[in-house]
């Protein structure tokens, strides 16, 4: 769909036509569920917090106000419920296991396994404000002021999120990956 068409869908949907709101979720149904798959590492939480979202961005039609505000708004809320889901979970168990972790079902590019299973453990043991600004940055390639807006917090607080994410991650990565990462 171009914007126009986003455009158009987005007011037909504030004015009860469900037809043009599914249109809305199908455009943008893969977004909200990677943003929420990769901090989460669950398929099945993700496609629970993605109908959540879906579900909020429903009862909140009226106050979107352009197809670029609701991308804004569904990244937002997509990522704000992720660290919420996230932190439940850590209260329930205690402590996220590493081997609890799910492996992606499928893969976009071709890469070295083992890279990145250590490297996905690894981001999944993040602290939850480190982890959302890793994920937005690389699995959604988003840049930092992008970041900041939807997280709500200054653009240097996302880069010093970053910066230590990164440092950590560096710092954690097995002898020969570390070698080849740098």
């Amino acid at each position: 769909m171009t914007e126009n068409e986003i455009g158009e869908a987005l007011a037909a949907a504030v004015h009860g036509d469900r037809d043009a709101f599914a249109h809305l979720v199908r455009e943008h149904q893969a977004m909200v569920f990677s943003v929420a798959y990769h901090f989460l590492h669950d398929a099945s939480k993700a496609e629970d917090l993605a109908q959540e979202t879906f579900l909020h961005l429903y009862r909140n039609l009226a106050s979107i106000e352009s197809p670029a505000h609701l991308v804004y708004w569904l990244r937002r809320v997509a990522t704000h419920r992720s660290i919420d889901e996230s932190r439940r979970r850590l209260r329930r168990s205690g402590t996220i296991s590493l081997d609890a972790v799910a492996e992606p079902s499928s893969q976009d590019r071709p890469r070295d396994p083992f890279l990145s299973e250590a490297l996905e453990k690894l981001v999944a043991t993040l602290p939850e404000p480190q982890r959302a600004v890793v994920v937005l940055r690389y699995q959604e390639d988003m840049e930092p002021t992008e970041i900041a807006e939807v997280l709500g917090v200054p653009v240097n607080t996302v880069k010093s999120r970053l910066h230590r994410g990164l440092e950590f991650l560096r710092k954690k990565m097995p002898g020969p990956a570390r070698r080849a990462s740098v």
